[in-house]
């Protein structure tokens, strides 16, 4: 990997903690560092009525356009239900190979499934959603180690069954040293 610099864009009013916690794990995960930036983005353009949902796919299209340097990584975090036309919901999704991912918390909530919310559980949740995500965009396929972040996940259930951080193979894939 060459060196870059990883943008966590927040475009849903995330708590300045949660977002540092966030960073930390990505900086800890690929040994890279994380700047944060807060935009806006008129949501209402990607809102399909007839799923009342987000749609996915525009939306990483638009967060893709924004002009940042060239070897930067970026993910857009939001807090909407998001979808594309062949899945029912996503919980991010990204440009394989790619400079950009999004992600969402709104799947992640306990209380969305009629359990207690737990900050925890949902900060955990999203940092695997947003480290499996920026996996993507650096060419990682999903994985079949049942521990490794790189896993596909349908349900909440399988995110909460994987660890946060790549298996020994996609860290090695990627070249990241075992042992930072």
């Amino acid at each position: 990997m060459k060196p870059q610099l990883i943008i966590l864009i927040s475009y849903g009013q995330f708590d300045a903690d949660f977002l540092s916690s966030i960073a930390e794990s990505i900086t800890n995960e690929y040994l890279l560092p994380v700047s944060i930036e807060e935009k806006y983005i008129e949501l209402t353009n990607f809102y399909d009525p007839a799923r009342r949902q987000y749609d996915a796919n525009k939306l990483l299209k638009e967060i893709d356009a924004i002009s940042f340097f060239e070897s930067i990584k970026r993910i857009g975090l939001f807090r909407v239900d998001l979808f594309i036309p062949i899945l029912t919901y996503i919980f991010g999704q990204a440009f394989l190979n790619g400079k950009t991912g999004i992600a969402s918390l709104y799947r992640l909530k306990n209380d969305l499934y009629g359990i207690e919310p737990n900050d925890e559980i949902l900060l955990e949740r999203f940092k695997k959603v947003i480290i499996h995500e920026l996996g993507h965009t650096f060419g990682l396929k999903h994985c079949h180690t049942p521990s490794c972040v790189m896993l596909s996940s349908t349900y909440m259930e399988d995110i909460d069954q994987k660890n946060i951080g790549l298996c020994h193979k996609c860290r090695n894939e990627l070249n990241i040293d075992q042992n930072p």
